[in-house]
């Protein structure tokens, strides 16, 4: 048994290893079928590993309990990277836990290089012929070249398989029965002879008695190995009964069996209860002649021991066994034995609770060392606060305690640090996170889950913490995360139990195996042996503590444990919050951290936790857990003050601690290493081990520099009590405390690199960061573009492509294989070291001026967010050390660092910022540029940083000014800002620019010409102005736009500038600004005038704004009415041909516009003296040409298109406003016939025809056919077009006509209004109460008939009678409106009686009613004036009798008698006629009567008033 045990290291996973593609392809079986009995083992779990080939290419396989059909494969060699792809076999029936993976000597270079050898649990073998796997393609099939296949089961005389093994060629089985069988395999076709051997004593008589005895006691096979020894395969088989024996395969024979001792040690066995189960062999040793075996022995109660042996073996015509009398037990008391493997000196247990390796002792030692190695369960369990029922209580105690102040960040900050250690490589599993989020009801596909980025696998963590509970108080967070990290390390630990051991005894590797991740053991640090080893050990010590006694070790061992009473009083969570403080800086201070800890370590926690423990776990669990807290307060505070005073009485003074102290401090340093350049970066599987090693290693320096400061400050604030006096607490506080809290920084910033993500990179810088990566085949062309973003892929493997390894060859050469355990050690130290001192290992005169060069690289990589926080940390340390001054005059540190910043912070404005936020980035980094163009020494650090970084180039040497430095140096970031589309901050660099270009350009005494640069201060101005209209232009600062136009000194740039000023303001529609008043034109109007203009001639009519109008607007703005009117008379000629081509509803839009434009020519001329109020107008025939001029080409002018040829015509007309009057009104009848739907054109001049005004009348448009007459027309000509307008209009109210047709093939059918009697009837008997439609529109007719009517008859008086006429005409029965007729009867004249007028008077009336036969109406109209005559007032009567007072038109009074005589002779309506008649006679009698006397009366009074009268 082992006398002792000690820590020796740590397993290390393959980041990578857990996320592997698999290519699933199929083996197909004529074996198969479901009602096969089982015949052999079951499907377990269970992996190994075969090494094949120089170098080594290493196979590992896994066949999952889960997946009984399935057998994954990766290829793995030492010198590439982990691959991410593996060959997932399917089988048609489950698989028994055996597989082996041997080299293909005959086929090894055509491409089938090995041979895999596989067994069912149907006792089915295949052997496989297998290709690389980088071969394979998804859903292949394996040909039936590829596969041999057969049944076991056809040799009955087998029973049951019980174990098998197999080696190149053979396949040997071992039965329930105890027989061994081999069978040829890969080496005869299964029909041919001697394909199985059986392995049995076949000697002579001894044959009988062998087999007669093998029935009665051989037992069951329980396990093969198979080992070469001398190029001979030897087959150790063990049986269940204990019995070990050994068989040469290639004779057949039996070269070992059990002796008298060995069934004298069996039987004790049987005795205390216990048999054997497994059997490993390790390799021959041919220096001690000794093959050691190991035997697992289990009780019946269920424990177990492993019995190691050693057989000495001879060589000479045949290999003799023997085995040694002593032996060795090892009991597995504490957990499960998974795997066991032996090399000629060690032996490696594999149990669920860690790695132990055993020394393989001699036949005369008694003891010897068990090493322990950690399995990264305990680190999982440690992370995610699993290790401890109350670690997790800590944390939230700790972070209610420091930040006590702001409590609405306690939840946010426990859920930071739960989220982060999740994630962590090692921790981070994606497929036990996919399990967690199922348990969730997260469900996701393959390819959504895969792509979901850092930011989004946290988001959807989240998501889960919030919808656990609506209570978000910092107890049920931390209750939440409890949960769900309980279920992640369960699923953990099932997903990635332990397997099977892969050792390389060549190289000295171990690995481990697991269900679905690969991982190597390295040996601890330095630092972790000291920690993780017992104090007692004074020997296991480092060398590089240099104590000159054994009392210094003593103290530095005191001290330890002192160091350890604060860790444990703490607990863990203390790193983890401190270290959470670090990243969320400066919202959480690392300097606020400490105070509070101390305070805790000296008061307990505050009167708020008391409070928080009542509110959350109620009054008795609070006061339980106050009492408890108290009590081990008191014993902490004992222990440590017992401690502290026992170790300064045992070094008689604090100086001689605080020593210790110091040297335990420098032991904490990253160590300098002065490396060896190489040219080749390799980047493999040792590169990645490396860094995740690296993480691991700076954890444990991290949290060790964090305890020693924590122990530090608490000695300076218990400084009273153990006597510390005031020069050892200087000494804490001005020298140690400092060197301490960088080391902490230092190594925190490695553990930072180790464990942050890398940022994914953004789409516009996709192909940057491609080159930027510079791939080649030395890593087989991976695209790290997909890896970026990525949980597993750190910061420190993008560093790790920039990091040259010191190693020498031998030792790349031996990074061919897997490393052995202590071979990480160096590479670790070299990579903490460059990161720290970079590749020279040469302190720098300021703190940290390598994470500068770092930042480059990561900068250069597009890790941003990583750039920014490594920036701080130093901008913040110095800060602190006040030396900004000291950087800024040595070696233009602080301008690299500013610099830097800018850049980054740049970078981080462009990815996906918003707002306020992106806004505050782009000022912080224009504050940095600006900074750095000041400081001492930029030219040269910025000009060589910016090649390094991949940035544009500082091209700028030779010694120059400050001022041309500046110059150049804003120049570089305006272009910059440019290129990131920031327009603002690039103005900023412009101005600050043309500050320093006089000073700049100006030569001084001592510069002999050297700082006057090649370009005149004008084309320099002339850019940098051209540039700040630009960027002015493109935030639309119109206004500060055109003033650097106007401040311009270069006239060819400016005018070029105000081309692109009045572009981009048509563009945005904001040309308005020209004609508003607001810019200073100065000088320029006459330029911005001809812009216009040649953007009018060569711009479509329809583009919006329009050039015409705003030149319309441009020169009404500067009061010159003739110009304007002159553009926009323009801009309405150019629509007068635009309109001829349009559609119905464009052309209504586009006469609309050109009523516009004419109205607003003529109210500009009306704004002219009458005596100059016309156009010159020029109308150039050039439509086509237009078509050749886009508003991009270059500029040719009328002039020059028009050049010498004679063809081209011009025509010149002056328009006046008269003239523009008349095209308004022709135009406002087009427009309104287009709302119509009516086409109608006209391109003369003068009076339009007119079918205008049927077509405007056809149409209903009376207004605008009365003004296009009224307009045109004069005199007669005008009566004469009244008339017809009117004769039109009457008509359309008949209800017995229609409406001819109009233009556009519209039929209008007008309705009724007066109907017939005929019509009356229908009419009033319908039983719609409502007006029909025809009514309706009938009744609009006739009120617009009566409308015009009165209104137009002032022009023409006979037009009542043209209407009446028409009327009667159309229909002789209508019954005339009484308004007509009203217009005929007027208002009587007190001057005169009867039926004069006016041409519309009531005479007209009734030759009317006579011409068209409408008697009666005659009839009543006569009688109606001569009872009118006839009764007048008295006071009438003297002024009726005056001559010529009364007038009837009696010849149509005689036509009407005739007529009613006619009718009566002829028949119609004689009662009628006769009754008509005998009115008209009595009326006409009576009149003639009156008519009589009157005139008596009148001759009468004549000769009264005349008595010669009589004479």
């Amino acid at each position: 048994m082992a006398s002792r045990s000690s820590m020796a290291g740590i397993e290390v996973p393959i980041i990578g290893s857990d996320s592997v593609k698999w290519l699933h392809v199929s083996v197909p079986s004529t074996s198969a079928s479901a009602l096969r009995q089982p015949f052999a083992p079951p499907t377990e779990d269970a992996a190994s590993c075969s090494i094949i080939g120089t170098p080594p290419t290493y196979l590992i396989w896994r066949i999952h309990k889960s997946q009984p059909h399935v057998l994954e494969i990766m290829e793995v060699c030492g010198y590439k990277e982990f691959p991410r792809i593996g060959l997932c076999i399917e089988f048609a029936e489950a698989l028994s836990p055996f597989a082996l993976i041997s080299k293909d000597e005959a086929n090894w270079n055509s491409g089938n290089p090995y041979l895999l050898y596989v067994l069912t649990v149907s006792g089915v073998a295949y052997l496989i012929k297998l290709k690389n796997i980088n071969n394979y393609v998804s859903s292949y099939v394996f040909p039936p070249n590829e596969i041999i296949e057969f049944d076991i089961q056809t040799y009955p005389h087998y029973g049951t398989i019980t174990a098998v093994a197999a080696v190149a060629g053979s396949l040997v089985i071992g039965a329930n029965d105890g027989s061994v069988g081999c069978f040829q395999l890969g080496m005869l076709d299964p029909s041919a002879p001697g394909f199985l051997r059986e392995l049995r004593d076949d000697v002579g008589f001894g044959r009988l008695w062998g087999l007669m005895s093998r029935s009665r006691t051989v037992a069951a096979v329980q396990d093969l190995v198979i080992l070469e020894v001398h190029e001979k395969k030897l087959l150790f088989v063990l049986h269940s009964d204990g019995f070990l024996r050994v068989w040469d395969l290639f004779s057949h024979s039996r070269i070992f069996e059990n002796s008298s001792t060995i069934f004298f040690f069996v039987n004790i066995i049987k005795i205390h209860f216990s048999h054997f189960l497994r059997l490993w062999v390790g390799e021959a040793d041919t220096d001690t002649r000794i093959i050691p075996v190991i035997l697992l022995r289990q009780y019946y109660f269920r424990t177990s021991m492993i019995c190691i042996y050693s057989l000495r073996f001879s060589l000479g015509d045949r290999i003799v066994l023997l085995l040694e009398p002593s032996l060795q037990n090892i009991s597995l008391e504490e957990g499960g034995l998974i795997d066991v493997n032996l090399t000629s000196s060690k032996i490696w247990i594999l149990k669920e609770d860690g790695l132990v390796v055993q020394d393989f002792l001699g036949p005369d030692d008694n003891g010897g060392v068990a090493h322990c190695y950690a399995l990264q369960e305990a680190f999982v369990a440690d992370q995610l606060f699993q290790n401890s029922e109350h670690s997790s209580d800590d944390l939230l105690w700790l972070a209610h305690s420091i930040f006590s102040s702001s409590k609405d960040q306690i939840a946010p900050i426990v859920s930071s640090i739960f989220l982060r250690r999740l994630l962590l490589p090692g921790v981070h599993h994606s497929t036990v996170l996919r399990a967690t989020l199922q348990e969730y009801n997260k469900h996701f596909s393959d390819s959504e889950f895969h792509s979901l980025s850092v930011d989004g696998l946290k988001k959807e963590i989240l998501s889960l913490i919030e919808q656990e509970g609506i209570s978000g108080t910092p107890v049920s967070v931390l209750y939440r995360w409890n949960i769900l990290c309980a279920r992640y390390f369960d699923h953990w630990c099932k997903s990635s139990a332990p397997c099977s051991l892969l050792i390389d005894s060549s190289a000295g590797a171990i690995g481990l195996i697991r269900k679905n991740s690969i991982s190597l053991f390295r040996s601890l640090e330095d630092i972790e042996l000291l920690l993780f080893g017992s104090f007692d050990e004074l020997d296991i010590v480092n060398p590089n503590l240099e104590f000159s006694n054994d009392l210094e070790r003593e103290l530095l061992f005191e001290v330890l444990r002192c160091i350890n009473n604060v860790n444990q009083q703490l607990g863990k969570a203390s790193s983890a919050v401190y270290y959470e403080s670090l990243l969320t800086a400066p919202n959480n201070s690392s300097e606020e951290v400490v105070p509070h800890l101390l305070k805790i370590l000296e008061t307990g926690y505050s009167s708020s936790i008391a409070a928080l423990h009542l509110s959350e776990l109620g009054a008795d669990t609070a006061w339980e857990k106050e009492v408890a807290d108290h009590k081990n307060l008191r014993k902490f505070s004992a222990d440590m003050f017992l401690s502290l005073h026992a170790l300064c009485n045992k070094a008689t003074t604090w100086g001689k601690v605080l020593d210790v102290v110091e040297s335990y401090l420098k032991f904490l340093v990253p160590q300098k290493t002065l490396q060896k350049l190489d040219s080749e970066v390799v980047f493999n599987i040792g590169s990645s081990i490396m860094v995740q090693a690296t993480t691991q290693v700076a954890k444990v320096m991290f949290e060790s520099a964090l305890d020693v400061l924590l122990l530090l400050s608490y000695l300076a604030n218990i400084s009273g009590q153990i006597h510390l006096s005031h020069t050892d607490v200087s000494r804490i506080q001005l020298e140690l405390v400092p060197m301490i809290q960088e080391v902490v920084t230092e190594w925190h910033i490695i553990h930072f690199f180790g464990t942050t993500p890398s940022e994914s990179p953004s789409i516009e810088d996709f192909s940057s960061q491609l080159s930027s990566l510079q791939i080649d085949s030395n890593i087989n062309k991976i695209s790290w573009n997909e890896r970026l973003g990525r949980c597993d892929f750190t910061l420190a493997f993008i560093l790790v492509l920039n990091f040259q390894s010191s190693s020498e060859d031998q030792t790349r050469h031996s990074f061919r294989r897997l490393p052995d355990p202590s071979g990480f050690i160096s590479s670790v130290r070299e990579f903490t070291s460059w990161i720290i001192w970079g590749k020279t290992g040469e302190e720098s005169s300021s703190f940290f001026s390598h994470l500068t060069d770092l930042a480059v690289i990561l900068l250069q990589h597009g890790q941003c967010d990583a750039v920014e926080y490594l920036l701080s940390m130093v901008d913040a340390h110095l800060r602190k050390e006040k030396i900004s001054a000291s950087v800024q005059s040595v070696d233009g540190q602080w301008c690299k660092l500013l610099h830097l910043s800018g850049c980054c912070l740049l970078a981080q404005a462009q990815r996906g910022l918003h707002g306020m936020l992106k806004e505050k980035k782009v000022c912080e980094a224009v504050r940095c540029f600006f900074r750095a163009a000041s400081g001492q020494g930029a030219p040269q650090a910025l000009q060589c940083l910016s090649f390094e970084a991949r940035l544009p180039p500082l091209d700028f040497t030779g010694c120059v000014s400050g001022a041309a430095w500046k110059l150049h140096y804003y120049q570089w970031a305006m272009q910059l800002l440019e290129q990131y589309n920031i327009s603002e901050g690039a103005c900023q660099f412009a101005l600050a620019a043309l500050e320093q270009v006089d000073e700049a350009l100006t030569p001084t005494d001592n510069s002999s010409g050297q700082d006057a640069l090649s370009e005149s201060a004008t084309t320099v101005k002339g850019r940098l102005w051209a540039n700040v209209f630009k960027f002015t232009l493109d935030l639309n600062y119109f206004y500060d736009a055109y003033c650097a136009i106007v401040s311009n000194p270069d006239e060819e740039s400016k005018y070029i500038c105000l081309r692109r000023f009045i572009f981009v303001l048509y563009e945005r529609g904001a040309v308005k600004i020209l004609c508003d008043g607001q810019l200073p034109f100065i000088d320029l109007a006459d330029k911005i005038e001809q812009e216009l203009v040649w953007k009018a001639e060569r711009s479509d009519i329809s583009a919006k704004p329009n050039s015409y109008k705003l030149l319309y607007s441009f020169e009404m703005n500067r009061h010159n009415w003739r110009k304007a009117a002159n553009y926009i008379y323009l801009y309405s000629a150019q629509l007068k041909t635009e309109a001829a081509f349009k559609d119905h509803h464009r052309r209504s839009l586009v006469l609309q516009e050109r009523l516009n434009g004419l109205s607003a020519a003529i109210n500009a001329l009306h704004l002219v003296h009458p005596a100059y109020a016309w156009i010159d107008f020029t109308h150039e025939e050039n439509s086509l040409q237009k078509e050749n001029y886009p508003s991009k080409k270059a500029r040719i002018t009328l002039q020059e298109q028009s050049g010498d040829n004679p063809e081209t015509q011009r025509l010149q007309s002056f328009v006046d406003v008269e003239k523009l009057e008349n095209e308004f009104v022709l135009t406002s009848a087009e427009y309104f016939l287009s709302l119509e739907n009516v086409k109608w054109s006209f391109t003369g001049s003068e009076k339009p025809p007119p079918e205008l005004v049927d077509l405007l009348v056809q149409s209903n448009l009376y207004d605008m056919a009365f003004t296009v007459l009224l307009r045109f027309w004069k005199g007669s000509g005008l009566m004469r077009e009244l008339e017809r307008v009117f004769v039109a209009m009457s008509l359309k109210c008949c209800p017995s006509r229609v409406a001819p047709p109009l233009v556009g093939n519209d039929l209008r059918t007008q309705g009724l209004l007066l109907t017939s009697s005929k019509d009356e009837v229908v009419v009033h008997g319908s039983l719609d109460m409502g007006p029909s439609p025809q009514q309706s529109k009938g009744n609009s007719q006739w009120e617009t008939l009566d409308l015009y009517l009165e209104k137009y008859k002032v022009f023409h008086p006979r037009l009542p009678v043209i209407v009446a006429e028409t009327l009667l005409c159309a229909d002789p029965q209508i019954e005339l409106p009484l308004w007509l007729v009203h217009m005929f009867k007027g208002v009587r004249k007190e001057s005169s009686w009867g039926m004069a007028g006016s041409e519309s008077n009531p005479a007209a009336l009734l030759r009317l009613y006579v011409d068209y036969g409408r008697y009666a109406e005659a009839t009543n109209l006569l009688l109606e004036y001569i009872e009118s005559f006839a009764s007048v007032r008295p006071a009438d009567v003297i002024r009726r009798k005056r001559t010529s007072a009364v007038w009837f038109p009696y010849t149509t009074i005689e036509r009407l008698w005739c007529q009613l005589e006619e009718s009566i002779r002829s028949g119609r309506m004689v009662d009628q006629c006769e009754k008509l008649k005998k009115l008209l006679h009595g009326a006409l009698l009576s009149h003639l009567n009156l008519l009589k006397v009157d005139s008596e009366d009148v001759l009468s009074s004549l000769n009264q008033a005349n008595p010669l009268t009589k004479f």
